[in-house]
């Protein structure tokens, strides 16, 4: 009895707290984004249709009136913790409006970087690990207008056709990063992103090899030498050809093996 009576006081104490967020503004200048940055909270991806746990860095806001002094901080972590199923687009579009509604907000933003595993099988033992890549989340409603973004970025190897013309034997390689931002106009997997990049490179890579496999990534590099400028338009190529990609942009950086400095080029489509 006298834990139901603490209770009550204390509903009763919250009630005739005063709100001041809610409060009216009298300055006459409306906020295009406010709310909470770098909130590491867990997230669960649905991958091949497959749960994949992994942890969350999120940037959440959303637009304040003119008239209204402020958003509700705490409701943004809320939200974040109302989510029990896994995202994918889709999910991720419906979670979103959950929390326009929540902030009673017609314009807000979403960004959610994360790591993600995909299991790879090398390319002739098959033996089987997991290979890390880094994917982000962006959803976004301005001007009545909603929009959901997957961000992927791929480490792959590079092989320099310059290089393996002018030299009598070998030719410089490195790794690179390729990092593919599409606008979502129906859903697409995380492995479909992350092919349209290893699809596009002189070799994709794996965490685990035997020596047979290191020959076959070796010698498959060697055949098929790529600049920077062929990746990206190799990456580019397949985007415009899927119906299921919007807006997009390709970013790829070689780590150069023979210069202290990066090669780098840019693809975007508006």
């Amino acid at each position: 009895m006298n834990q139901m009576s603490n209770i009550g006081s204390t509903l009763k104490d919250e009630l005739h707290i005063p709100d001041t967020q809610s409060a009216r503004d009298e300055r006459h200048l409306a906020i295009q984004r406010v709310g909470v940055k770098s909130v590491r909270y867990p997230l669960q991806l649905s991958i091949g249709g497959v749960a994949s746990p992994t942890v969350g860095l999120w940037d959440l806001d959303v637009a304040l009136p003119a008239e209204q002094k402020g958003t509700h901080m705490s409701r943004f972590v809320a939200w974040l913790d109302a989510l029990d199923a896994p995202l994918d687009a889709s999910s991720l579009r419906t979670q979103f409006a959950v929390m326009l509604d929540k902030l009673h907000a017609d314009e807000g933003r979403i960004e959610a970087s994360f790591p993600f595993f995909l299991r790879k099988r090398a390319p002739v033992t098959g033996v089987q690990s997991l290979l890390e890549y880094q994917g982000r989340w962006i959803a976004e409603a301005r001007a009545g207008v909603r929009t959901i973004q997957a961000e992927v970025t791929v480490p792959v190897k590079s092989l320099c056709p310059c290089s393996k013309e002018i030299s009598d034997y070998g030719a410089h390689n490195q790794r690179s990063h390729v990092t593919i931002r599409v606008e979502l106009l129906a859903n697409i997997e995380w492995s479909e992103l992350v092919r349209f990049a290893e699809d596009s490179a002189s070799s994709e890579i794996w965490p685990m090899l035997k020596r047979a496999d290191e020959k076959w990534v070796t010698e498959r590099a060697y055949e098929n030498p790529k600049f920077v400028e062929d990746m990206v338009r190799d990456v580019a190529l397949r985007l415009n050809a899927d119906t299921r990609v919007g807006r997009y942009s390709v970013d790829i950086e070689n780590f150069e093996s023979i210069h202290a400095h990066s090669a780098y080029a840019r693809i975007e489509r508006q």
